[in-house]
């Protein structure tokens, strides 16, 4: 399986950054790509540690794998340096694409002037502002081969990864925020992000042909998120006191945004927004995270055979309706708090997830 996509279904926050990790131990592959840029977090549980990432590829986890960043990366060195630091990763599997660009302090300051916070909910990290700096080709943009800094790091992300794929090895791509937030295909323009956020378009991003992808894994929210504030329509919104009502958990739940630490809003479950992001990404499994959200018996259950009956029955409904196996169930937001049910060892798990698949 040379070539796996992670990409978000909803509106980020799904789960992609577990799940990368998740796959890192598990299928040990050569690679990990990064795709996009500091605009956006993905979280890794590693035993009592959290580990809040916004460039460093979550895949830090197998000290095997080399941690890549695309061309189509916008970087705040600086920013991975102290990630590097952070996580304890040895520097030198760290690489970066000499075409991903760099983020300045200017594209800062422009987003704010833009009141881009208080129009569309954005961080306001500038990476949109280096975007169309680089779409313009402004003589201002600075790409990763010009900075003497990152020197140490240049690679051709593109054609390591082909040369790997040449020999038979993985490579992991992780993709960033969700599909509901691409600047092309979201249904409520101008509440996007600055980039196209589907899997096809982190290929494009990494510089690999779709020919070669075997395996896409889109992450699924059983109640989808958005940041607080004007960020864009939200069906169904409830609140988060609703949501500990409706699920049961016996202490307050909420949950705040990576890089700017805000309060998110968050839903019921909206089928036909996950139905729209399956048929662009064509998954091949979904990975479903929130299933304590939607019962607290389910919080940190180990097999199939442990989940509610309504849990079951939520989990046979969404495979029905979008004829995707889902393989991977998020029991909480710890790394352990997850159901592998290609992995499993319980047999009532795994001929679960066939009845399931063939419903």
């Amino acid at each position: 399986m040379p070539v796996t996509v992670v990409v978000g279904a909803q509106y980020g926050g799904e789960g992609k950054g577990k799940i990368v990790a998740h796959l890192a131990k598990r299928d040990n592959p050569d690679f990990v790509v990064r795709c996009g840029g500091p605009n956006s977090g993905h979280t890794v549980y590693v035993g009592d540690q959290v580990f809040r990432l916004r460039l460093l590829p979550a895949g830090f986890v197998n000290p095997r794998s080399r941690l890549l960043l695309a061309a189509g990366c916008i970087l705040d060195l600086n920013l991975l340096l102290r990630e590097i630091e952070i996580t304890g990763t040895d520097i030198r599997r760290v690489g970066i694409d000499r075409n991903a660009m760099i983020l300045s302090d200017e594209d800062i300051t422009r987003e704010s002037q833009h009141d881009l916070r208080n129009r569309i909910g954005s961080t306001l990290s500038g990476t949109g502002n280096a975007v169309s700096r680089r779409v313009l080709r402004d003589s201002s943009v600075k790409l990763a081969s010009d900075i003497p800094e990152a020197r140490r790091f240049l690679t051709d992300v593109s054609s390591e990864i082909n040369s790997g794929i040449d020999k038979g090895q993985l490579c992991i791509i992780e993709g960033t925020q969700g599909f509901g937030l691409s600047l092309y295909h979201t249904q409520c323009y101008p509440y996007a992000t600055s980039r196209d956020t589907t899997a096809s378009a982190f290929l494009s991003e990494v510089g690999v042909s779709p020919l070669k992808t075997t395996s896409i894994i889109m992450a699924v929210r059983t109640f989808p998120i958005r940041v607080e504030g004007n960020s864009g329509p939200l069906i169904g919104e409830i609140s988060w006191q609703e949501l500990q009502r409706r699920s049961g958990y016996p202490f307050a739940i909420s949950e705040h945004t990576t890089v700017t630490n805000r309060l998110r809003r968050v839903a019921l479950f909206d089928l036909e927004v996950v139905r729209r992001a399956a048929m662009v990404n064509r998954p091949t499994e979904i990975a479903l995270h929130g299933v304590d959200y939607f019962d607290y018996a389910n919080k940190g259950v180990d097999c199939f055979e442990a989940f509610s009956s309504e849990t079951k029955k939520f989990i046979k409904y969404i495979e029905f309706e979008l004829g995707v196996p889902i393989d991977l169930i998020g029991t909480g937001p710890e790394q352990n708090e997850l159901v592998d049910r290609l992995h499993t060892k319980t047999k009532f798990a795994i001929s679960g997830r066939s009845e399931l698949r063939n419903a």
